[in-house]
């Protein structure tokens, strides 16, 4: 369903960050990042930028990997 929720699952697994952590960092729910997360609700644009954002307080790394899945790879 959501190319965003996949790239933002890989890169939370990947990197140790909760979506409680992501949620916090991000000033939303963590039903919201669990909805992305699972695919059941895509995030919006404005979401999407709000994600790299709050990944960049969290770990640069995790950012850049986040923007180049989305954004670079065909399918996550």
């Amino acid at each position: 369903m959501s190319k965003a929720g996949r790239a933002l699952k890989r890169v939370l697994e990947t990197y140790g960050n909760s979506q409680n952590q992501l949620a916090i960092a991000m000033g939303t729910t963590s039903s919201n990042i669990n909805r992305w997360v699972n695919e059941t609700r895509d995030p919006s644009g404005d979401a999407v930028v709000a994600i790299k954002t709050a990944l960049e307080k969290l770990d640069p790394e995790a950012a850049e990997t986040f923007v180049m899945l989305f954004f670079y790879t065909p399918d996550v």
